[in-house]
């Protein structure tokens, strides 16, 4: 029975996987085969770098989109990540235990809140302040300081998972070496919690550039090349869901080439986050000495006086 149980469950652990696998093959497969032909009947110099976006006059390139959601990301990157990493620094090593008790349902709260609420606060609280403030209310600033907002609990909760993950062995050793609490958490975890880190931004940074509904309520939704933070912008996802509703042909096809485009975008980041980590998987076997162990099976035993005599 004991067998049979076990080899029952690996099969369910089979079927898992391979569902996993082929849901992400279908949906490259329905991506390529209904978005490289659009591409390829526009062309691909005047779809990926067109300035202007006109279906109606056939005319379809996202260069402003793209332009948009890089923008809008690299703020979200700005503001987000460095509030994000701080505050998982102090709640994993600075903060009392009382105020964690608080603090920490508080960001798990924040992963749950829906995008359409976010979009929400962005539009009935930073929206005002920011026409109150610049004279603009919605605009790569505002996009970016809400999806700012709105990455924070993935960094913060990966990047504390990564620095309590650290052995506490460094952290005493600095102390043993007379660096002070400061110090021996920002010179010593967190680069042994780099690449954990790491992890916790790129997963922000994917979250920043596929977010939709937020982004729509709050940029803009300008399909022209901004001229600077202050300027209505439309990125990608908010192209595809502004227009596939009422798209069809030609133009239909446009909007799924970009969504081919924002799925190379996110390849393209997880790409870059592998070869960080094997950057810094080299760099660890490197810094590892070599075993005692390890050295004295290479060196030639030496005699003993027994042998010595003989």
């Amino acid at each position: 029975m004991k067998h049979f149980k076990e080899n029952f469950m690996h099969i369910v652990f089979l079927v898992c996987a391979c569902v996993c696998i082929v849901s992400v093959a279908l949906i490259c497969i329905f991506l390529f085969a209904n978005g490289i032909p659009a591409i390829a009947e526009i062309g691909v110099f005047k779809f990926l770098l067109g300035t202007s976006w006109k279906p109606s006059n056939g005319i379809y390139g996202i260069f402003p989109m793209i332009l948009g959601s890089i923008y809008v990301t690299a703020g979200a990157i700005l503001i987000g990540v460095p509030l994000g990493l701080l505050c998982a620094i102090f709640m994993a090593r600075f903060c009392p235990k009382k105020l964690y008790r608080i603090l920490k349902p508080a960001i798990e709260l924040l992963a749950g809140i829906p995008s359409i609420v976010y979009g929400f606060f962005g539009l009935v609280v930073i929206v005002p302040i920011m026409q109150n403030i610049f004279g603009v209310g919605k605009s790569i600033l505002t996009a970016s300081i809400l999806l700012g907002i709105m990455i924070l609990p993935t960094i913060i909760g990966v990047s504390e998972s990564a620095i309590r993950a650290v052995p506490n062995s460094y952290y005493e050793g600095a102390l043993a070496l007379g660096a002070t609490h400061e110090r021996a958490v920002f010179f010593s975890l967190l680069p042994a919690a780099r690449s954990g880190i790491t992890a916790g931004i790129i997963l922000g940074v994917g979250r920043a550039i596929g977010e939709t509904m937020a982004v729509v309520m709050v940029a803009g939704n300008q399909p022209v090349i901004p001229e600077g933070i202050l300027s209505g912008v439309r990125t990608m996802t908010a192209n595809i869901v502004l227009e596939m509703g009422y798209a069809a042909d030609l133009h239909r096809e446009a909007l799924i080439a970009t969504g081919v485009v924002l799925f190379v975008f996110i390849l393209l980041i997880n790409l870059c986050f592998s070869l960080v980590k094997k950057e810094d998987a080299r760099a660890n076997r490197k810094k590892q000495p070599r075993s005692r162990i390890g050295k004295r099976c290479h060196q030639p035993a030496e005699p003993d006086a027994a042998d010595a005599s003989l």
